[in-house]
């Protein structure tokens, strides 16, 4: 760990903050912030093919290859460097999301996903995960102004077995911290990094 930079995931349904909590953690260490899938040129490809809701459906195993596709290149060009130099990322969705969404939501094979995720991601893993919890109804509820994308007009079934995944998830690894999503931006942004700095401290010279 000597010299390297950590890697942090912000988990969750959709709807549930991630990305005000994944640029609000950013800023506070100093880090900087990306997200999947689009974080790349080739992933922006892959993020319309994935998510654009007027395009024919996928195969859900093609489905999971493509988010596969999006995280080898997002480590490769995004992730790999930036920790190599020592710098903090904090990556909006990471693996958590593919065995959430593709495997518990989707119903795919558990241990075929790892290893698939394992292999995309050439065995890099996050630091830490924050898994922002939110109930389903209300990250609906925060979603009615926006169009919804192709995963997020999936029905209500689908989004709770995603929630359920994620906490099971959660619970059988350490390296993952459950943060209530449902309050204000500035009580789950104060949680969050809390969280950070009692698993990951020292936080970066000038962070908080």
């Amino acid at each position: 760990m000597s010299g390297r930079g950590r890697l942090v995931a912000v988990e969750g349904i959709d709807g549930c903050g991630k990305s005000t909590q994944a640029r609000r953690l950013a800023a506070a260490v100093g880090g900087s912030c990306t997200a999947e899938p689009g974080a790349t040129a080739l992933g922006a490809e892959l993020r319309a093919l994935l998510l654009h809701a007027e395009l024919p459906p996928i195969a859900t195993r093609a489905e999971a290859l493509l988010m596969a596709a999006d995280r080898a290149q997002h480590v490769d060009e995004v992730l790999a460097p930036a920790l190599a130099a020592g710098r903090w990322v904090v990556s909006e969705r990471f693996s958590g999301s593919t065995l959430a969404y593709q495997g518990y939501g989707r119903g795919l094979d558990l241990a075929e996903l790892r290893r698939l995720v394992e292999w995309a991601a050439a065995g890099l893993e996050p630091d830490l995960t924050v898994l922002l919890d939110v109930p389903v109804a209300l990250a609906a509820s925060r979603r009615a102004a926006e169009r919804p994308d192709r995963l997020e007009r999936l029905g209500t079934d689908f989004h709770e077995r995603v929630r359920a995944g994620y906490l099971e998830l959660a619970a059988a690894d350490p390296r993952w911290a459950v943060v209530d999503g449902a309050g204000g931006p500035d009580d789950v942004a104060a949680v969050v990094l809390r969280e950070v700095a009692g698993r990951l401290g020292p936080l970066p010279p000038g962070a908080p």
